[in-house]
């Protein structure tokens, strides 16, 4: 019998913790007195209302489980029927060791685990990966779960005034965890994914590692501009494997696409082909949640009753790297 893989369910752990725009904003300035910041400007350029913010206490680990519980308990999965965990976040607890061992043990999970990283497309991979193990036969339910504390990367002060543009991207981003269960069917689930970087553009987008750059912290940098020339190529290539998977978007039930602004949505939705009404906008409420952006869509396309069985569900993410990629499930 052929083994085909499918995304049983997601779930989000949501913080409770809630930062305005304005009070983004405030904070901003407050810490650039030199560096003048026009009020609004947050969300004329991104479309930010508010973000969600983690507790001080709170590692990603500990977002990552509370999704994960949350996922089990929805579908009565008991952890010692988790053959794999994959960790697909940005942020960790640790360079050493993977953070999966950390959420694994929270969890009381025994099963293989291991990272898997790639910037804000670390989830999609993790999807392909999981479709592949599931489908050669090597594990028949896997775990991916991502977390992100991304706000405590924000740039609250600048040295030079030309590096406020680099900034602000950072003052966008929210905190989340999620989680998704991919298990081996007996009908076509995952029906394929395609994924394209343009790796020359590494630089446009950047968090360095404080330990390999001798330093305590790392600071998020993002030329904007740097990071869309990077894309180059890749929306040609995407709808192209869109073409090689016979889908096409209006063919889609439901549509995720990576959201680190509104108008980055709308430019999203161009490069893929479909209508941005179609898209449930999570961007303005919660902010950039990286990995967290699509499993957040999925979750709450399921809790309203936008998604159900059997609907065609198409994932579009576009990432620093750069990189870009398709996942497309019968749900």
């Amino acid at each position: 019998m052929t083994v085909h893989s499918s995304i049983v369910h997601a779930a989000v752990h949501i913080p409770e913790g809630r930062q305005s725009v304005t009070a983004v904003e405030d904070r901003f300035r407050a810490g650039n007195p030199t560096h003048p910041l026009s009020r609004g400007v947050l969300q004329r350029m991104y479309g930010l209302a508010e973000r969600t913010v983690a507790d001080d206490h709170d590692q990603p680990s500990d977002l990552a489980v509370h999704a994960a519980r949350d996922l089990l308990a929805d579908t009565g999965t008991d952890p010692a029927g988790i053959d794999l965990l994959l960790y697909a976040g940005i942020l960790a607890d640790m360079e050493e060791p993977a953070t999966a061992h950390v959420v694994a043990d929270k969890l009381g999970l025994r099963c293989p685990v291991f990272d898997l990283k790639n910037a804000c497309n670390g989830v999609l991979n993790a999807l392909e990966v999981a479709d592949a193990f599931i489908r050669a036969g090597q594990y028949r339910r896997v775990l991916v779960a991502t977390a992100e504390v991304s706000t405590r990367e924000s740039r609250w002060t600048v040295d030079d005034p030309a590096d406020v543009s680099t900034a602000l991207p950072s003052l966008s981003t929210g905190d989340m965890g999620s989680a998704l269960l991919v298990e081996a069917s007996d009908r076509p689930g995952i029906l394929g994914s395609r994924f394209f970087a343009n790796s020359w553009g590494w630089q446009a987008a950047t968090l360095p590692n404080p330990y390999a750059q001798h330093r305590r912290l790392g600071h998020l940098r993002i030329d904007s501009a740097q990071l869309a020339a990077s894309f180059d190529g890749l929306p040609d290539k995407v709808r192209g494997a869109l073409r090689e998977l016979d889908v096409e978007g209006d063919d889609l039930d439901l549509v995720c696409v990576h959201q680190p602004s509104v108008p980055f949505t709308r430019v999203v939705c161009d490069w893929v082909g479909v209508d941005p009404s179609r898209i449930l906008a999570t961007f303005p409420t919660h902010g950039n949640v990286a990995t967290n952006t699509i499993p957040l869509q999925l979750a709450t396309a399921l809790d309203t009753g936008r998604l159900q069985r059997g609907d065609l569900v198409g994932m579009f993410g576009f990432a620093s790297g750069a990189s870009a990629g398709v996942v497309v499930c019968r749900w």
